[in-house]
């Protein structure tokens, strides 16, 4: 078998259909974590598909287990699922060893697990704000301290982080969420800096409101609801070519750079135009309680 091509390298269309049983990611190892469902089961599948051997890591390793059985008999492709709780540091160990003892030297972590609490900020249970710090940002750091040294001793690899707009702007009734969020962009930012010339790429995808559990009840402004489709393409065009940050759609990216230059009064009409209000949103409340429950007693992070 041929090696498989230099890191990172973007296969065009051409030379896909020239290499038949292939993929531009054929060769690599990648995990993803809350890959039971949503954004990454679909992020799993499209790398799976591309030819990379995808370790799906989740809570409900059940759910795991079955969600790559189900993606490796449409792909063909090697997967793993194994259970992963992104709050501990022993759990988080143990599934990296595993994937590096099964599928070899993790080349990319997507660090995708995450959970939102919808609601006006003073009425949100302290439980559910510790649980998205624990899951949305030290759940990040995690995974990014136990990966990154490793990939710094070989000289290669990446971690893609999926944040959300948010990480930019923040919406009504998403106070602690977004607050995650911006952390994660200002972790990523400075590690980045720290990882220059080292052969390491750290991205942020950041999405729109995307068709979700997490999202269920939701508003998404002037633009449309993402698929989880949508978003795993865009997660695979950054892995093969490593930048920084990506939003979906692109013309949200145009957004924060405008409000970023306008003066207050004008930033905040452009925000109130442009971003939704979840708190007028959200008329009722029972469509997130059994997902918002369960994200807090089950332990349960997906996104």
């Amino acid at each position: 078998m041929a090696a498989p091509p230099g890191y990172p390298y973007r296969f065009s269309r051409r030379e896909r259909d020239r290499l038949p049983g292939t993929g531009p990611l054929t060769g690599r190892a990648i995990a993803v974590t809350g890959a039971g469902c949503g954004i990454g089961r679909a992020v799993a599948a499209r790398l799976a598909a591309a030819g990379a051997a995808v370790a799906i890591g989740d809570l409900d390793a059940e759910l795991a287990k079955k969600t790559a059985g189900a993606i490796g008999a449409h792909s063909g492709g090697r997967l793993l699922g194994l259970p992963l709780d992104v709050t501990g540091t022993a759990s988080f160990e143990d599934f990296l060893h595993t994937v590096e003892t099964r599928l070899g030297p993790i080349d990319v972590l997507i660090n995708n697990a995450g959970i939102m609490w919808v609601g006006p900020f003073e009425e949100e249970p302290e439980e559910a704000a510790l649980r998205q710090f624990d899951v949305n940002v030290h759940g990040v750091l995690r995974g990014m301290k136990l990966v990154i040294p490793r990939m710094r001793k070989r000289g290669r690899g990446h971690v893609v982080n999926i944040a959300s707009a948010a990480s930019r702007v923040a919406p009504a009734g998403e106070a602690t969420y977004a607050a995650t969020k911006h952390a994660v962009h200002g972790y990523s930012t400075a590690v980045r800096a720290e990882l220059r010339g080292t052969g390491v790429h750290v991205s942020l995808v950041m999405p729109g409101v995307v068709d979700t559990e997490l999202a269920v009840g939701t508003a998404t402004g002037p633009t449309r609801r993402l698929t989880t489709d949508q978003v795993a393409d865009v997660v695979l065009d950054v892995v093969l070519r490593p930048r920084f940050e990506v939003f979906i759609p692109r013309r949200l990216a145009a957004l924060t750079r405008l409000a970023a230059l306008l003066p207050g009064r004008a930033r905040d009409a452009l925000h109130h135009a442009l971003v939704p209000d979840q708190l007028a949103a959200l008329s009722d409340r029972s469509v997130r309680a059994a997902y918002e429950q369960r994200t807090r007693t089950a332990r349960h992070p997906e996104k």
